[in-house]
């Protein structure tokens, strides 16, 4: 079932420059997800990461993945309870950056859920880029209100 990036924002709270989600590919309801992000040279980031050589930060890339992460934490979630739900990191382990993600390329972002106690889930994060991997990382979050 796809997402589209209209849906994608009904679910999450990012807006540009941050959102870092373009489209969700593929849902398995409380286990998995796979989203799609195009990175482009029209990123704002890329004006000084780096000037001549651009490079995706990579805590965008660990930001990219808990993003994908929140959608399938939220994903079930009704409008009005979305209004006031936040999706917080609360710990990011053994994340590993195995090659540059470059303008022009297209990242599948895969967030897998590990285990999963009332509002505190526990994800492993891939980014790939075509067929090779790129990051990943395991992501703890906690679906909180938001303290507005």
């Amino acid at each position: 079932m796809q997402r589209k990036i209209a849906e994608i924002m009904r679910i999450l709270p990012h807006r540009y420059p941050f959102l870092l989600v373009d489209r969700v590919i593929e849902v398995d309801p409380d286990k998995r997800i796979v989203a799609l992000k195009n990175v482009t040279i029209n990123e704002p980031f890329f004006v000084g990461h780096f000037p001549g050589a651009p490079v995706m930060p990579g805590v965008l890339t660990i930001e990219s993945m808990a993003q994908v992460g929140a959608i399938l934490g939220l994903l079930d979630r009704k409008p009005e309870e979305l209004q006031n739900a936040l999706v917080y990191f609360m710990g990011i382990d053994e994340a590993r950056f195995r090659r540059p993600i470059v303008p022009g390329d297209q990242m599948t972002i895969t967030v897998e859920v590990l285990r999963r106690k009332a509002m505190v889930w526990k994800m492993h994060g891939r980014v790939h880029v075509a067929a090779e991997l790129a990051a990943e990382a395991i992501l703890l979050s906690s679906i909180g209100q938001s303290p507005r």
